[in-house]
């Protein structure tokens, strides 16, 4: 057949991305024969230069992968150069190499693309099931794919989050067994144009990471400063007064007095008794004494 769809992705990242990151962008260039990959792109510049990039490379898709604070990873899906794009928060990186699954398919072969039915119920989501079927579907008789599909790439909403997982095809009894990659994607923003623009649908469920921590550390001081209170109310309770007991009359029914013993009055002055010198201590001064003797004589 002839190679109609000439779809050209370009996936490359930013400056200061963790080795897991690494993985996974290679991790997708090796599932995706139609990829392109380019250098690291500084961080200083802004990111509408990507669409340069891509005109460059000769792409009109672009997976680009932002990492802040050496921590935080952002992935940009984009349509250069018209539009549209969306940021997504990356989350629970997954590996091929770190999994170990059992799951091995043909390098290059075409996937199929499986989407949950919200896709199809939200605007927003309808949109983003466009896009990833743009980008990752392989086109038809691209010169570095396999004619066969063994394959399938998942996409599921859960926790208002989309869930990437890759499976094989086994053709014994055409079940699953999961290959790897698998990610997290948590949507941002979706934008009218490429890498900005005018902003179509921002995620009201989106929590930062730096004000998830920021509720961490809170939760933990909260944490502390309760048992200081408590330790504090425990200390008032020692030093306050004791409550008096009132008197149970019933307590003296079965205690028996005790014999009252006379009372004897000592006027005599008790006798000292008499002092016993250590004769061992005076016969060791005796000794000392008779070797200073000796010791003067010689």
């Amino acid at each position: 057949g002839k190679w109609k769809n000439k779809e050209r992705v370009l996936i490359f990242s930013s400056r200061g991305i963790s080795f897991r990151t690494r993985h996974l962008m290679q991790d997708l260039r090796t599932l995706m024969p139609h990829s392109k990959a380019d250098t690291k792109m500084d961080r200083k510049d802004q990111l509408f230069v990507i669409n340069e990039v891509c005109e460059m490379k000769n792409c009109n898709k672009c997976i680009f992968f932002e990492a802040k604070k050496k921590q935080d990873l952002y992935m940009w899906l984009s349509n250069t150069p018209q539009g549209p794009s969306a940021k997504f928060l990356v989350q629970n990186v997954h590996t091929l190499a770190e999994l170990k699954m059992t799951g091995n398919c043909l390098r290059g072969s075409r996937p199929l693309l499986s989407f949950d039915p919200i896709f199809d119920q939200e605007p927003h989501y309808a949109l983003l099931k466009e896009l990833f079927i743009q980008i990752f579907s392989t086109p038809q008789y691209h010169p570095k794919s396999q004619p066969f599909v063994d394959h399938v790439f998942t996409f599921t909403i859960t926790d208002e989050r989309i869930w990437f997982r890759n499976y094989q095809i086994i053709e014994e009894d055409a079940s699953l067994v999961e290959i790897g990659p698998r990610f997290v994607l948590n949507l941002i923003k979706i934008f009218q144009g490429s890498f900005g623009g005018p902003t179509l649908y921002e995620n009201p469920h989106y929590q930062s990471p730096n004000m998830h921590r920021r509720l961490l550390r809170l939760s933990v001081a909260a944490k502390f400063r309760e048992k200081q209170q408590v330790k504090e109310v425990q200390k008032i309770k020692k030093k306050g007064t004791k409550v008096l007991v009132e008197e149970d009359p019933t307590e003296v029914v079965f205690e028996t007095p005790a014999e009252e013993k006379p009372v004897e009055i000592q006027l005599v002055k008790p006798e000292s008794k008499p002092i016993v010198k250590d004769k061992k201590k005076l016969r060791k001064i005796q000794r000392k004494k008779q070797k200073k003797l000796f010791r003067t004589e010689g």
